[in-house]
């Protein structure tokens, strides 16, 4: 998938390399970056120790807000697929300790499929 299917809301595999290299301030040193996809301004970051979504925020996307999860964190998760009038799919992660969970949006069940399965492959780890 390319820059165009990230702007349309599909999530797209994004080089892990690149990744690395930007976020060697907040990685551990133990740590490294095994898959990451785009989602429109947003990144899912999977490591081998933890999951970080990165939201971008604002007109410029300068200000931008790492939420940092440890996989062992993670209690559960629900993929909605899209529908007939919703098409939108869902992916929604509890986090132990927190009632309502983090809530993203995809445009196609595709690319939320391939999200869910490394999500469960680290969980399971």
């Amino acid at each position: 998938m390319g820059i165009i299917s990230g702007l349309m809301g599909n999530a797209s595999e994004v080089d892990i390399k690149k990744i690395q290299d930007e976020f060697e301030p907040i990685l551990a040193d133990i740590e490294k970056v095994e898959k990451a996809y785009r989602l429109v301004r947003d990144l899912f970051v999977f490591t081998n120790k933890r999951l970080i979504l990165v939201d971008k925020q604002g007109a410029t996307g300068k200000k931008t807000e790492y939420h940092s999860i440890p996989y062992k964190s993670i209690t559960h998760f629900s993929v909605e697929s899209t529908g007939h009038f919703d098409l939108d799919a869902e992916l929604k992660i509890w986090i132990s300790s927190t009632s309502m969970p983090i809530d993203k949006q995809f445009k196609n069940d595709k690319s939320i499929y391939e999200i869910q399965k490394t999500l469960a492959h680290y969980m399971f780890k």
